[in-house]
């Protein structure tokens, strides 16, 4: 089992910066950027096209769905590869095919990632604080879409109790889920998540879990939707997820992929929520945290001075975090990675 010391070493970034912002995108490993690198050499080298190719990249993108499936506590064929969690949740509310008369309960708290699909899907969207989900619930109600942590307040809003307790359909927003606290999508409906995040991952990659995909319509058909098709478009659709995804990937993201999920150790979850812990108690001396105690990576505070000007001033000093705009808040991300040293590096800041 590899070290704190050997883990961290992995992330070049880490020599220069105290980076806590893996809830925008997360340190890129150097493994993950040599596997790139490697493939997109294959690419120049013996082009991008002929059999041979076609077959190592469908075999590259079998590899990855494993990873993930195994990630989330699922089987291969419950897992889509998408190109990010909005890509996720576009696929699940055009295939629910929602109306006016339909309704769907969220929080004030969601990604525009989230709420602007849902917005587009025609439905009336009810819009509750993350403590009122299942108050919201009427006999109208199609949808519960929700996060399962939040990008704005770093708390979970438990949609593994969502769906128990509402016994209806679940769509999960898990962008500051994956990768940092156990998941098991299969608890819910839909869960889609963005793989440059929290797992450390090349850009636009992502996954769509769908635990019962003969249950979900296609409406957003790529390539991968069909096993064989006629010349009017009227198609067989291909088993499990895999009609889900949202077309094809690129050999060197899906070796950067590939690279990255092999990274992070076993005792990721447990590092996250002891680094975290320390960094919310520590704001919690000088600042109002929004974060509940025991909760995923993000720790969001309230500074008492301008929060634009504050995180320039960090990132100066070597300190990368978030503000989010518009809500006076700044927003910590801690991974297995961060190390006291990082949290010093703030708090000196800060002070």
């Amino acid at each position: 089992m590899p070290s704190f010391e050997e883990v961290r070493a992995a992330f070049p970034v880490l020599e220069q910066y105290a980076y806590l912002n893996a809830g925008t995108n997360g340190p890129l490993p150097r493994v993950v950027a040599e596997a790139m690198i490697a493939e997109q050499l294959v690419d120049v080298a013996q082009g991008r096209g002929g059999e041979p190719y076609f077959s190592r990249a469908l075999g590259m993108r079998d590899e990855v769905r494993a990873k993930l499936a195994a990630l989330f506590a699922v089987e291969p064929t419950q897992v889509s590869l998408t190109r990010s969690t909005t890509d996720g949740c576009n696929i699940v509310l055009a295939g629910l095919d929602l109306g006016p008369d339909d309704e769907v309960v969220t929080t004030d708290v969601e990604h525009f990632g989230l709420i602007g699909p849902l917005h587009a899907s025609g439905a009336r969207v009810v819009t509750v604080p993350e403590d009122a989900i299942l108050d919201a619930v009427t006999e109208r109600t199609r949808l519960i879409a929700i996060s399962h942590v939040s990008w704005v307040t770093g708390n979970s809003l438990d949609p593994a109790r969502i769906k128990a307790d509402s016994r209806l359909p679940v769509l999960v927003d898990g962008a500051q889920s994956a990768g940092v606290i156990p998941v098991e999508a299969g608890a819910v409906d839909y869960y889609a998540v963005s793989c440059q995040k929290w797992l450390c991952g090349p850009d636009v990659t992502g996954a769509l879990v769908v635990a019962r995909p003969d249950d979900l319509p296609v409406a957003l058909p790529s390539y991968f939707a069909q096993s064989e098709h006629q010349p009017d478009g009227s198609y067989v659709p291909r088993e499990g997820a895999e009609r889900f995804d949202s077309g094809w990937i690129g050999t060197p993201s899906l070796a950067g992929l590939s690279a990255a999920l092999d990274v992070a150790p076993e005792w990721r979850f447990e590092r996250v929520a002891e680094m975290a812990a320390k960094c919310r108690a520590a704001l919690g001396e000088q600042f109002e945290v929004l974060t509940k105690p025991d909760q995923a990576g993000l720790v969001t505070f309230r500074p008492t001075s301008d929060p634009t000007e504050l995180v320039e001033k960090l990132r100066g000093e070597g300190v990368i975090v978030r503000e989010l705009p518009g809500r006076n808040l700044i927003r910590v991300s801690c991974g297995y990675w961060t190390s006291d040293e990082d949290l010093e590096r703030l708090l000196g800041g800060l002070a």
